[in-house]
């Protein structure tokens, strides 16, 4: 069956239709990573967005229970340049398509997706519908120019818990490897020793076990939940967690990080350090396409050193309207000098817009959730 990607300025890519058989809509972005796309899937970061795979075959290794990183997929529809129709893999639990098919997301194949990133890198991020319905490129053309912009929308409390939970500490996919799948049953974590009250802007799985495996309980919150009910639980830290959307509007959030800056150590994450940047004074813009990938150097300001790290985001904070008397700009990206990191001088506060728990380096991001409960030791 053949499938339409149409952008809201008038470019029109042919392809065949996958997954779901249906039309969605979105901004059209792009990752480069080369592996790892069911945690791409599955990031709730993604919502509202369409996204183009640069590695030309995908779908090869299947997918598995082990490697989601929500309880579903997030992303409204996905381009590549081969689909592949079977999965190759010892760990694979289900071929890709019919797992796309079930969440019901469509994909666009057999298309050139060099053609869509350059076009993408030149023109910016554009909204796009894909459809295997529709043959007619006028009237999709107009439908993406009818999609919503990002700018100024408030995803977080879409895709946020919907009620308070507590991480499961015992879960077998807290542990580094994959005992999910080899089986080993003599694997045991720490006892949990500090609590830590997270957030939920759009978390993913990973930033939560790696939070366990740092012997911390987690308490997972709602995106509006005030700062004085977070502080009536008792956390020893509180963690701000990635997530989709424009932070500007994510209003009710800097306000209760502002409440609780210095009265608990604080860490955040990708939307999360967007929102500590809005709250200490500073401003966010929209980059042209985006960082979006598993390969972005990263450097640290003080030290030199270089971390190989993964991306997800559309905003930045703007460095020019941070007080640095009072916050130190600790990560820079090499690419095109973006900030990434945060600290504050004076309050157990800091942030990374990066992903640490997605471990492209593999372990070169791991120091931050040491330096988290460090932190919150200290505190007590």
């Amino acid at each position: 069956m053949q499938a339409i990607l149409a952008l809201e300025d008038g470019r029109i890519f042919r392809g065949e239709s996958y997954g779901a058989k249906r039309e969605c809509f979105g901004e059209v972005v792009f990752n480069t990573a080369l592996t790892g796309y069911q945690e791409i899937f599955t990031d709730p970061s993604y919502a509202g967005q369409i996204v183009v795979l640069t590695n030309p075959q995908i779908g090869n290794y299947g997918t598995n229970a082990a490697d989601n990183e929500a309880s579903r997929p997030y992303i409204e529809g996905l381009v590549t340049r081969e689909f592949s129709p079977i999965s190759s893999n010892w760990r694979s639990q289900q071929v890709t398509e019919e797992y796309l098919e079930r969440f019901n997301v469509p994909v666009i194949a057999e298309i050139d997706t060099r053609a869509v990133v350059r076009h993408l890198r030149t023109h910016g991020s554009l909204r796009g519908v894909i459809s295997s319905l529709e043959t007619d490129p006028d009237k999709l053309i107009l439908k993406a120019r009818g999609i919503r912009k990002m700018d100024g929308t408030d995803l977080a409390k879409v895709v946020s818990t919907k009620a308070l939970y507590q991480w499961d500490c015992n879960d077998r996919r807290n542990f580094n490897g994959d005992p999910l799948l080899l089986g080993d049953e003599s694997l045991k974590l720490p006892e949990p020793d500090l609590h830590v009250v997270a957030y939920d802007f759009g978390i993913k799985h990973n930033i939560l076990r790696m939070l366990a495996r740092e012997a911390c309980r987690v308490t997972v919150v709602p995106a509006e939940t005030s700062a004085e009910d977070v502080l009536a639980l008792n956390p020893d830290g509180i963690f701000l967690s990635n997530g989709p959307g424009d932070p500007e509007p994510v209003t009710y959030a800097q306000e209760n990080i502002r409440k609780l800056a210095g009265r608990r150590p604080m860490f955040g994450i990708c939307l999360g350090h967007q929102l500590i940047g809005l709250a200490l004074g500073g401003k966010t813009y929209k980059l042209k396409f985006g960082h979006h990938g598993g390969n972005h150097p990263v450097q640290q300001t003080q030290t030199g050193k270089v971390e190989i790290t993964a991306h997800n985001h559309n905003y930045a904070v703007d460095p020019g309207s941070i007080n640095q008397s009072e916050v130190e700009l600790t990560h820079v990206d090499l690419n095109d000098n973006t900030l990434e990191g945060l600290r504050h001088r004076t309050m157990p506060l800091f942030s990374v817009q990066y992903h640490p728990e997605a471990s492209p380096g593999p372990h070169d991001s791991n120091y931050l959730f040491h330096d988290f409960r460090k932190m919150m030791e200290e505190w007590k």
